[in-house]
């Protein structure tokens, strides 16, 4: 799984992408000219302490590396964590952040077709 490291492409992104909103993620979506996808992940200081940020990270890793490949090719995606994440950290688990993340890419057709 490739990573999107640098502030330029967080900000091209953020600037020129598209949006999902999901309860406890805003995800932002543009096609890239490559035949893979790249994922960033964003939590900022306001969701809550680090052991909050880095949880929540992980869990968005987490399901992005589990999906990996059920995405379609040619995507940056940028997964942004809501203050409703941090607020819920301790008792938040997988399969909420899980169930969250399906509504979102499904809604955008984002997944291939399973034959």
């Amino acid at each position: 799984m490739k990573t999107l490291k640098k502030n330029n492409e967080f900000r091209l992104i953020y600037n020129i992408g598209n949006k999902i909103y999901g309860f406890y993620v805003i995800v932002f979506l543009r096609k890239n000219k490559m035949q893979e996808n790249r994922f960033g992940f964003v939590a900022s200081k306001k969701i809550g302490n680090a052991v909050c940020r880095n949880r929540i990270k992980r869990l968005f890793k987490e399901y992005c590396r589990v999906n990996e490949l059920r995405f379609i090719l040619g995507f940056d995606i940028v997964l942004v964590a809501k203050q409703k994440a941090g607020k819920k950290f301790k008792e938040l688990k997988y399969k909420e952040i899980e169930q969250d993340l399906e509504k979102c890419f499904e809604n955008y057709r984002l997944f291939k077709k399973q034959s």
